[in-house]
């Protein structure tokens, strides 16, 4: 076996590009599982930044195969615009692989996305309105268009027709919109057609050749633990499953193909959109921590709410994912704070305390944190190359982290830049598949 899967350990936006992006060349093959053009990640590759909604961290690595699998929903226009981007910068994009069996975002898809959030007023979910959930629904109600439909004319054209068929009532609905007309969709869609066809391949079949030579695969979530449609915070969810198990469903392998499963973490806590929010930061700490951790969402430049480190939830993500590994990042934005609260435990309406995440949603929405303080450090840490050039408070701080969750912290971020990332028990202890 040689699959690793990294994965977000908390509400998403924890760094998992960067990480990837730092991994990816100890890999032949990064797949990224689930998702849409609602996630977003930022990759700062020597002295140029990157922004990627669609496309693997990997696409940067030279001669890596990258591939968007079953379980990723597709906007091809905005894929076809990350690819222009990338070769106008000189990159090559042609380790690029589409699975056939993924769901194409359609016209009428973002349209319900956004009437759908329009009338739930008050109680809006958060969604970036780009029609990531209903492609899923389509996908479930198996009215969805595929990749491989948008090859064969005959076929997109009866597909189109038959969704339009149902969408169509409700698109007529909301204010201000007329119906979408089949022939029209299937011709816009053509020239991003013929410019995704050639990436498209069985990419489910690819990967268990790759595994079966003995290659490595590294898979790559979106989003995040809490986020997860079947056991996050529901209804404050995606559409999709974050979580590593959904790599194997996302991509078309069995789970004894994966041999560790990295979580990644800030060493605060962000979240984007509407829901219950435990830990919470005061308002003028809550600005502080956006403010130097530059917390605005890559796709939709949304202020990110902050607040400090969950292990409840860390706690819950472990058992969830079954991670073998934490990789902790930004622990230097940290660095001003003279005490760092963290959150042990939640205390439940009825006054119990629990360490572990409520399994009842009024539970979670009325839960109170238990704080621990932290002492802090101090001191500007992203300067730092080495573990030992930590301030011993910051060193402190990872390795109680560890303890409370018993796995170890294996990577720390101290800056933007992937060389800003240490790794305590060296490099030969991240991802045991990489090896």
């Amino acid at each position: 076996m040689s699959g690793a899967v990294v994965i977000g350990a908390q509400w998403g936006d924890e760094g998992k590009g960067k990480i990837v992006d730092l991994l990816a060349e100890r890999f032949e093959i990064v797949a990224r599982y689930q998702g849409g053009n609602n996630a977003g990640h930022t990759v700062v590759h020597g002295d140029e930044t990157f922004k990627f909604h669609l496309l693997p961290s990997g696409i940067l690595e030279p001669d890596k195969i990258c591939i968007l699998g079953n379980g990723v929903v597709i906007d091809p226009e905005v894929l076809v615009g990350e690819l222009d981007a990338l070769e106008a910068r000189g990159r090559s994009t042609a380790g690029l692989r589409i699975s056939m069996n993924a769901h194409v975002i359609m016209p009428w898809h973002r349209l319900l996305d956004q009437q759908s959030e329009v009338s739930l007023g008050s109680l809006q979910i958060g969604t970036t309105r780009r029609g990531i959930g209903p492609a899923y629904a389509d996908k479930a109600s198996r009215v969805g268009i595929r990749v491989q439909d948008l090859f064969d004319l005959g076929i997109l054209q009866k597909k189109v027709a038959a969704a339009l068929a149902i969408r169509n009532r409700e698109i007529l609905r909301g204010r201000d919109q007329g119906p979408l007309y089949p022939n029209k969709v299937v011709e816009e869609l053509a020239p991003f057609a013929a410019r995704l066809q050639p990436y498209a391949a069985d990419t489910s079949l690819l990967i268990d050749q790759a595994l079966k030579a003995g290659k490595r695969v590294l898979f790559e979530g979106a989003q995040g633990t809490l986020l997860d449609l079947d056991n996050g915070t529901y209804p404050f969810v995606t559409s999709s499953n974050p979580i590593a198990g959904g790599a194997c469903t996302g991509t078309g392998v069995g789970p004894t193909k994966i041999d560790s499963v990295l979580g990644i973490a800030k060493a605060y806590l962000t979240r984007v959109g509407a829901g219950p929010f435990p830990s919470e930061a005061d308002e003028e700490r809550g600005a502080k921590i956006r403010d130097i951790g530059a917390e605005f969402g890559t796709t939709t430049g949304r202020e990110r709410r902050c607040g400090w480190l969950d292990l409840v939830g860390l706690r819950y993500a472990v058992r969830l994912n079954g991670l073998t590994e934490l990789v902790l990042t930004k622990l230097d934005v940290l660095s001003e704070f003279a005490s760092i609260p963290v959150c042990v435990a939640y205390r439940l309406p009825d006054g119990t305390i629990t360490e572990e995440f409520p399994a009842h949603q009024s539970d979670f929405h009325h839960a109170e944190p238990v704080w621990e303080e932290r002492p802090g450090w101090n001191a500007d840490i992203s300067d730092a190359t080495e573990w030992d050039q930590l301030p011993q408070a910051a060193r402190d701080y990872v390795e109680w982290v560890a303890d409370q969750l018993g796995i170890p912290v294996t990577l720390v971020g101290v800056g933007v830049r992937r060389d800003q990332v240490l790794a305590p028990h060296g490099m030969e202890a991240v991802a045991r598949s990489a090896r």
